[in-house]
């Protein structure tokens, strides 16, 4: 008899063959009914599946959410791939996993790619099999038993990755419904009991994309089908408004609308900022500027383009190199093949990231303990030759400027560092509205540095945040297995904008890896050469996608401290032309970004088109305004207006127009 655990601590004796299934049943109909899988000792399984010893056992219902809609977005996938499969015979099925809101899958169509008005009938027939309620069954088979099925019914992409599978591993399939007919996929699970189980009202196909076979352009061309699914149709309908709201906010469409930046293919992933755009740059660079030097940063500057040997030596060479932008020092040559580095060819490689050059700077001269910590800070320009496919407006380019920073510290400084950074990093955020959770990622698999240097520095950080208050349910605390950096773990800052969505930006690592590779070294108090700890930092993370995030939170509508235009003076009668004048005139010398609309148009006319533009605050003035020296200040936004004296104007504007104080 096996002795499984509840989680009120009961204990059941059961037999051998007896599953979770069998369990909820026992305790009562209602959970039958409501069990969609179960955790055994930790590990989320199928609510089918049988006990194979003593074990910890809790079970999963729709209560549990982030398992119940990882389980649903997964089985949607496969009733997906058997739908295509269905209405489409002949295409090969690759992957599909599931998504932060969905789902995909990867098909290799036999005569054309799909399209999305292939969607509807592949909704329909999902609908079909779910209402079919087929039971999906786990079934372990061996490699060579995976191999003969996929040769056999032809799935090329499928049998190859069967090959790459370990010998004598055995692995599992999950068959919809029964008999030698029924549809079969290669997958670890787990799965619902059956394609019944999701709600056939709770899903929709989004679009199609091309996707290369493993992700690698020199391999076959795929159709990619996206959905997006939920446990009910409540939650989709939520889920749709939300892409609705955000589609509204798109920063790209609002970037033209507000005349900020564009892209073009002659540059392709760069940035062409435009006047209103640069101000919105120039105005979070200097926020962040001041608000750095408060900190007792130092701010530097350092080369864009660094011998590939350094690049070697740090270890990115080894992570990065496919995404670095290479070129030959003085050589016209250059050979597609062949080693990167050789004593023929000396390469060279653009920055995809500064933290080596800060390196160089902090080993020029000798450096003291009472030297550190030296704080070192840079809004540096990086390069990374990210692929055409994964560039997205300002979100994902390939050169951008980071506000980057590297704390060099003491051993004994490195918890009051981050601790302080936690705090700054906290002001920064709030000054934009945003809320956030931390995340603290732990060491990945393949990583350099020796597990003491990883256990002491992942205690570091977690310590901070603990001092800092931060490491509580309210902040979203949570640690996160493998995501780490290869030379260190990392706090994240994860914000949250106004619909709801979060956006990973800021970051703090605590790095012994590379002053030890790149030998960076202090004198410490014993007269001896000690390793500083690096601190990785950065709050925005990369201006661009930092202001493609306040685009979209703001809807466009940005405080007015960081507005392109903060004011637009309009007039209504072409009498008022010289107030106008004097009203900008005297926002002008007081600093605020002003200017004039004195066009022969209706005002109605004028307020419309500014507001497209997303100026915060419209000046209205006629004849009656001029007599009387005051204006009519509409604020966007906001229906009505406000009968304002000149000078109450010009103070409520000057207020609104102060950035956020650091000191």
């Amino acid at each position: 008899m096996f002795r499984i655990t509840l989680p009120d601590g009961s204990v059941r004796e059961v037999a051998p063959g007896t599953t979770p299934a069998d369990i909820a049943a026992a305790i009562g109909p209602g959970l039958a009914k409501a069990a969609l899988a179960a955790r055994v000792d930790g590990e989320l399984r199928d609510i089918g599946r049988p006990f194979e010893g003593d074990a910890q056992l809790a079970l999963v219902t729709a209560k549990d959410e982030k398992d119940a809609l990882e389980l649903a977005r997964h089985d949607f996938a496969h009733i997906l791939a058997e739908a295509v499969q269905n209405l489409f015979p002949g295409t090969q099925i690759t992957f599909g996993p599931a998504t932060d809101d969905g789902f995909y899958y990867d098909f290799a169509p036999k005569d054309r790619p799909f399209t999305e008005e292939d969607l509807p009938a592949i909704e329909a027939e999902m609908r079909k099999i779910i209402g079919k309620n087929e039971p999906l069954i786990r079934e372990v088979w061996s490699r060579q038993q995976l191999i003969d099925r996929w040769t056999r019914q032809g799935e090329t992409f499928k049998a190859e990755w069967a090959r790459e599978l370990p010998e004598g591993e055995e692995l599992t399939v999950y068959r919809a419904g029964k008999g030698e007919d029924a549809w079969l996929d290669m997958c670890r699970g787990p799965h619902l009991a059956s394609t019944g189980k999701v709600d056939p009202n709770a899903f929709k196909l989004t679009r199609v994309s091309g996707a290369y076979w493993r992700g690698d352009q020199k391999n076959a061309m795929l159709s990619r089908i996206y959905g997006t699914g939920w446990l009910n149709k409540k939650q989709l309908d939520e889920h749709m408004m939300r892409l609705e709201e955000a589609a509204k906010r798109d920063h790209r469409k609002l970037g033209q609308e507000m005349d900020l930046f564009h892209l073009q293919q002659e540059a392709h992933g760069s940035v062409f900022w435009h006047p209103n755009g640069y101000v919105i740059y120039r105005a979070l660079e200097d926020y962040m500027r001041r608000a750095v030097n408060a900190a007792g940063s130092r701010e530097v500057k350092t080369p864009q383009v660094m011998d590939a040997r350094q690049w070697e030596q740090s270890g990115h060479w080894g992570k990065y190199r496919e995404n670095m932008f290479v070129i030959p020092d003085e050589t016209p040559n250059i050979e597609d093949e062949g080693p990167m580095v050789s004593e023929d060819v000396q390469w060279m490689a653009l920055k995809p990231m500064n933290c080596p050059a800060h390196i160089l700077i902090f080993k020029q001269g000798i450096k003291s303990y009472r030297d550190l910590p030296l704080r070192l800070v840079e809004n540096g320009c990086c390069h990374r030759n990210e692929p055409h496919g994964a560039l997205h407006g300002l979100m994902r380019v390939r050169q951008f400027t980071q506000d980057d920073g590297h704390i060099f510290c003491r051993e004994d400084q490195i918890v009051d560092e981050v601790q302080d950074f936690c705090q700054l990093a906290d002001r920064v955020y709030k000054d934009f509205g945003f809320t956030y959770s931390i995340k603290l990622a732990l060491r990945p698999e393949n990583r350099f540095g020796t597990e003491e240097m990883w256990d002491q520095a992942e205690a570091e950080l977690r310590d901070a945040v603990v001092r800092a208050g931060m490491a509580t349910e309210e902040y979203g605390w949570e640690e996160l297995p493998g995501e780490g950096a290869f030379y260190a773990p990392k706090l994240e800052w994860h914000l949250t904008d106004a619909i709801g969505r979060t956006w990973q930006v800021g970051t703090i690592q605590s790095d012994r890896v590379l002053p030890e590779r790149l030998d960076a070294s202090y004198v410490a108090e014993d007269g001896e050469r000690h390793r500083p700890v690096m601190l990785h930092r950065a709050i925005f993370g990369s201006y661009e996608r930092f202001i493609g995030i306040l685009i979209e939170h703001f809807a466009g509508k940005l405080p007015t401290w960081l507005a392109p235009t903060q004011a637009v003076v309009a007039t209504i009668v072409s009498d008022a032309d010289d107030y106008a004048k004097e009203v900008a005139r005297k926002l002008q010398a007081v600093g605020i970004r002003v200017e004039t609309d004195l066009r022969n148009e209706k005002i109605n006319y004028k307020v419309r088109e500014h507001s497209v533009a997303k100026v915060p605050n419209l000046l209205v003035v006629g004849k009656r305004e001029a007599e009387e020296g005051t204006v009519a200040l509409r604020v966007l936004g906001s229906q009505g207006q406000q009968m304002l004296s000149l000078d109450e104007a010009v103070a409520r504007l000057v207020a609104e127009a102060t950035p956020p104080d650091l000191a």
